[in-house]
């Protein structure tokens, strides 16, 4: 058995493949063209490339429909389901906040009350035209702006692990960077992937320490977490993760983990559960009984932060 790993960087962060099996020509060729699809994808989903399809479809679905292939259709089409699935927990139209609270090419800024409310009322899928019948996407008014990075990681592993399974191979770990991860099959002489999921670093002296580990096969897990940008204000500290319900950065979770078949879904409901309560985390268990989840819920006091499992085989970090 042979153990081919391959990597590349994309979509502001590092992706690596592992792959496992006879031939290790084949697994590169795999790896390479697994890496090829991300890259594309990227392409095809970047807020920031002018040439992408998200892009064109930002610049033009205001005036007239905009006609997209049908990969990105069917993509808006789940992400619509999903926003649904998480009451508008999750909104790929969430780009207008996130300009606004300045994290779009920014470090971040606290927006007036006008302005937020100008952002709000651009936001929500209701406001997102599918039409199927020719594959076209229109905006119901000026503003609207579309940015999947909060489902493109996801959805980016889980094309480039159906790429792997097509090609014969059925032993491999796609990582995106830390917040996402498919196990396809097992690795050689184990039952399954051991993965750790990195806790919150409770001080800038000491180091980030796993909170949790979980055990994937054929299974994606995905990380969400608020530590990243953030900007102080006012006394305050405001971060990246946006509530797209109400329009501000999220205050109850401080990580959400998420195990499901689908990466595309995990990237989701990560974000979901970060936004949501722990209602929002039973909420997920119902609708998704084979789901396994996380979270680190916030406190106002730094040493009481409140952990809730559901499949994760939990470690002492605090």
């Amino acid at each position: 058995m042979e153990t081919i790993a391959v990597a590349r960087h994309a979509m502001a962060t590092r992706f690596e493949i592992v792959l496992n099996g006879e031939d290790p020509a084949a697994l590169r060729a795999a790896g390479e063209e697994a890496l090829d699809e991300i890259q594309r994808i990227e392409a095809q989903l970047s807020l920031y490339q002018p040439t992408s399809e998200i892009a064109h479809l930002n610049a033009r679905a205001a005036q007239e429909p905009v006609r997209v292939t049908p990969s990105l259709f069917k993509l808006l089409k789940q992400a619509r389901e999903l926003s649904v699935e998480t009451k508008g927990a999750f909104d790929i139209t969430i780009a207008p906040l996130i300009r606004c609270w300045g994290f779009m090419g920014g470090t971040g800024r606290v927006p007036g009350a006008e302005e937020l409310a100008e952002a709000r009322a651009n936001v929500g899928m209701d406001l997102v035209e599918l039409n199927p019948k020719d594959f076209t996407v229109r905006f119901a008014r000026k503003g609207v702006m579309l940015d999947l990075g909060a489902m493109g990681k996801g959805y980016a592993v889980e094309r480039a692990a159906d790429l792997i399974r097509d090609m014969g191979i059925s032993s491999a770990l796609v990582n995106g960077g830390t917040s996402s991860i498919l196990a396809l099959g097992s690795p050689p002489e184990s039952e399954s992937w051991k993965v750790a999921v990195q806790g919150p670093a409770l001080s800038t002296d000491v180091a980030a320490s796993p909170f949790a580990t979980i055990s994937l096969k054929d299974e994606a897990l995905s990380v969400s977490a608020v530590w990243g940008k953030s900007f102080q204000s006012e006394g305050g500290s405001f971060g990246h993760v946006l509530d797209p319900r109400c329009g501000r950065p999220v205050k109850s979770a401080l990580l959400a983990a998420v195990a499901l078949p689908s990466a595309t879904e995990t990237d989701v409901f990560s974000t979901a559960l970060l936004v949501g309560t722990k209602e929002t985390y039973d909420y997920l268990l119902r609708i998704r009984p084979q789901a396994r989840a996380a979270c680190i819920l916030a406190s106002n006091e730094l040493d009481h932060e409140q952990v809730i499992s559901h499949g994760f085989d939990l470690l002492k970090f605090m």
